[in-house]
């Protein structure tokens, strides 16, 4: 895994320590496994990262801070990937979690025209809730083993390869 590019793009210590919707967790973020940057704990990041990014709340930061803890996954790649449902990704991975939940579950899509409201967001989640919430858990479930696993083969690939490289380059390796 490029070690290097993801410590460039990830948070320092202090900033997470210091946000406010993370204060929350204490002295339980002074816990070096959070910090460290190994295979087990990227994998173990992007499961977290990648399952709460799907869950449907305000403040899925915090979920995925609470996981990390949780897991001892790498914290700061835990929420950048949380990161993924933002304002622009949102309405298209949901609408699709609801698709696929519709799908699986065998109901009849239901048609309705968008409207900024809470009153209009308090009806349409009152007729879809099931599929919408049942996508979501699905492709949560699939998208943290697919980053698992993924992360896991991955790296140790690249391990393998530099490997390689190194005798190759020593002669010691035909």
């Amino acid at each position: 895994m490029p070690r290097r590019l993801l410590k460039k793009i990830m948070p320092d210590h202090k900033t997470i320590r210091e946000h406010k919707h993370l204060r929350c967790f204490g002295t339980l973020l002074h816990n070096p496994a959070l910090w460290h940057m190994n295979r087990h704990s990227v994998a173990k990041a992007f499961a977290v990262g990648l399952f709460f990014a799907w869950v449907p709340v305000p403040f899925q930061m915090v979920l995925g801070a609470g996981g990390a803890i949780l897991f001892h996954a790498n914290l700061p790649l835990s929420i950048v990937l949380v990161w993924l449902t933002n304002p622009l990704t949102m309405p298209p991975m949901f609408y699709g979690a609801y698709k696929l939940g519709a799908w699986l579950l065998g109901e009849e899509l239901q048609h309705f025209d968008m409207e900024l409201s809470f009153a209009w967001l308090q009806h349409e989640m009152s007729l879809i809730w099931a599929p919408f919430l049942f996508g979501c858990l699905v492709l949560g479930v699939v998208s943290a083993l697919l980053g698992y696993f993924g992360i896991q083969v991955a790296w140790r690939r690249m391990v393998v390869k530099r490997w390689r490289k190194r005798h190759i380059r020593h002669g010691r390796l035909s």
